[in-house]
């Protein structure tokens, strides 16, 4: 591809494609090559400023405030129906950007289409309450009201996806939205933006403005026309957004880090144990914030079940997203290939035995690829057990019973998800309450659904997406007091 057929991708503000008004565009690679496909425009402080005019001014004077929550859930379902005709299109760009396996990405975006036609069913099912008071003559209700202009940024693991857990609730509760993608994966989300106007939403209400953190994601967070923040990304990068949102005295939901135990009981279904433990770690060559990167194995099994995965994953196929064949992609980005590698050095340096993969494979090519790696003679105070990797990395712990597993499995700073293998009853019920983690899974892991609430406790984050807790983070409650009293009383009278 030469520098004339390179695609430019704008920002997408008001309904239209929208040149940066610096001028300036960044470069956007192929994790599977490593080479340039595309060019981003690099947003600046007026971008930003432009897009958030959009947006305030489609929620409070445009059409968009004069429609009712039926018409907006109609909207939504229009959303559904494009992203199923697009699917395919909107995945091949993804997939080119992040790397992740083609069937993978196709999935997700279908499913994207289920959260959309979920939040268009929900959006006029938001009730408000008569509630009844110590008062006399007066008569008291509650009423929902979208909060403004929400911003939303993003990740590069699951763009479409990520954004989508924001935008249909946002969407649903009468928001209007300026959407800041990972500047590693941004294309997707000015494609996908386009399929708003389609669908017969007013100009403004959907916004995307690209760029780097710095210079677009602080002045998003910091306008004083954003009402609410939704974001999805590093431990580090949340603190930042939640310290500024702060200042401006904005809700946020955060969706941060994860370093999930996947606790493997001697009663469990070994051949299903298994199976679930490599999704939960090699899904996505590990790039997703609920990985099980923890395998707790009670200690009786230790040997065997660390042998099972080593037969089921050794001989997985790296290779080409593309190719249907292919079990395990690139990394999406190189930072994070190299932050990948130096963990594979620090585990071996804090005494871990790495008993399969444990290297990077520059013979697949000029993208970034690490081996799906197993590390046995891990201890819970070691940093490959403490700290997110974001890759293809497990960390093997043992455990003697319940008591020692949900010791170990608590004992660090995240608590987004977990998941237990067992037969027992009273052993998955135990566990589902004492485990500090916002999703338990048993008997399975990855599960999610559009109806479900998800999201984390401890540093893995603040509220809930999915379900219908995320349309209430996009809405404030007003109380109104009507008084049905012809008759008040003269307040100067004493009485």
């Amino acid at each position: 591809m030469t520098a004339s057929q390179t695609p430019a991708f704008q920002h997408y503000i008001n309904g239209a494609e929208t040149p940066p008004a610096s001028g300036q565009y960044f470069e956007t690679q192929s994790p599977y090559t490593g080479k340039t496909w595309g060019l981003v425009a690099r947003g600046s402080a007026a971008d930003v400023d432009a897009a958030v005019a959009a947006a305030h001014a489609a929620f409070q004077d445009g059409p968009w405030s004069r429609l009712s929550a039926t018409e907006r859930g109609r909207l939504l379902y229009r959303v559904a129906e494009l992203l199923r005709r697009d699917a395919e299109k909107l995945a091949a760009v993804e997939m080119r950007d992040n790397g992740k396996l083609a069937g993978e990405v196709t999935s997700q975006v279908r499913y994207v289409a289920e959260y959309f036609q979920y939040y268009a069913g929900l959006a006029d099912k938001v009730q408000s309450h008569v509630i009844p008071t110590d008062k006399k003559g007066v008569t008291c209700f509650t009423r929902y009201e979208a909060k403004g202009v929400a911003a939303i940024i993003t990740p590069w693991n699951s763009p479409l996806t990520l954004t989508s857990w924001k935008l249909a609730p946002a969407l649903a509760a009468g928001c209007t939205t300026v959407i800041k993608p990972s500047e590693f994966t941004s294309p997707s989300a000015v494609v996908f933006a386009q399929l708003f106007k389609e669908a017969g939403f007013p100009d403004g209400v959907v916004n995307v403005v690209t760029g780097f953190g710095s210079e677009v994601g602080n002045s998003l967070v910091e306008h004083p026309d954003v009402a609410h923040v939704g974001f999805t990304g590093g431990e580090a990068a949340g603190c930042a957004i939640y310290q500024a949102a702060a200042k401006g005295l904005k809700t946020v939901t955060l969706e941060l880090g994860g370093k999930s135990p996947n606790i493997v009981f001697d009663d469990a279904n070994l051949d299903q144990a298994v199976k679930g433990v490599v999704a939960g770690i090699f899904a996505a060559a590990g790039q997703t914030c609920i990985a099980g990167s923890r395998l707790l194995v009670q200690r009786s099994i230790h040997d065997e079940f660390v042998g099972r995965l080593i037969e089921l994953v050794k001989d997985a196929k790296l290779g080409d997203p593309e190719d249907p064949t292919t079990q395990i992609g690139p990394i999406a980005t190189r930072p994070q290939f190299e932050k990948i590698s130096s963990y594979l050095e620090i585990a071996r340096q804090e005494g871990a035995t790495c008993v399969l993969g444990g290297r990077t494979r520059p013979d697949l090519g000029a993208g970034w690829f690490v081996e799906p790696t197993i590390f046995t003679n891990v201890h819970n105070g070691m940093r490959i057990a403490q700290e997110e990797v974001f890759g293809p990395v497990l960390s093997v712990i043992p455990f003697d019973d319940e008591a020692d597993a949900i010791r170990i499995a608590n004992d660090v700073l995240y608590g987004l998800a977990a998941g237990v293998w067992t037969r027992s009853l009273h052993r998955s019920l135990l566990m589902s309450e004492k485990l500090r983690a916002g999703t338990v899974w048993i008997n399975n892991y990855r599960s999610t659904s559009f109806t479900t609430p998800f999201g984390g406790y401890k540093r893995s984050g603040i509220g809930r997406e999915s379900g219908t807790e995320a349309v209430m983070e996009y809405l404030k409650t007003k109380s109104v007091w009507m008084s049905s009293d012809l008759d008040l009383p003269n307040p100067f009278v004493k009485r």
